[in-house]
């Protein structure tokens, strides 16, 4: 069984949950600038921000390439100003394509000085518990 992580970050935050994400699940992070191929992927994390409410573009134009053939599943990692907003535009466009959304984990971002250290350790340990107890829930 094979998971994989990718991660698009505008100012490093998502890059450190993914990272976290990654080496716990002992695989590595991919960035989505960088184009990666995925393939054979059961269990595919996506961790990203939500910016004037939505995905960065960059991360809506990667998931609009997967489809069921490269990734069974997926999970969002999403970190947003409001832990109420979620990759909601991901997600469907990851269900039209076939790929089951089996959850989503959300926590606090920042922007410039507002909620400030935001995501926080344990915000990035709540995060990984999230990526194990899915992952040990199907199998993997």
């Amino acid at each position: 069984m094979k998971t994989a992580v990718i991660y698009r970050s505008m100012t490093g935050h998502s890059k450190k949950i993914a990272n976290a994400v990654a080496a716990a699940l002992s695989t590595e992070a991919l960035n989505i600038k960088d184009k990666p191929v995925l393939t054979g992927v059961d269990l595919l994390f996506i961790v990203g921000g939500i910016y004037s409410g939505a995905s960065l573009p960059e991360t809506i134009e990667a998931v609009k390439a997967l489809d069921s053939t490269q990734v069974k599943k997926a999970a969002l990692i999403t970190s947003s100003m409001s832990d109420k907003v979620g990759q909601d535009e991901v997600r469907k466009l990851l269900e039209a394509s076939g790929i089951e959304v089996l959850d989503e984990y959300r926590c606090r971002g920042n922007f410039l000085f507002l909620k400030m250290g935001h995501p926080n350790k344990q915000e990035k340990e709540d995060a990984v518990r999230f990526a194990k107890e899915l992952t040990t829930g199907i199998g993997l």
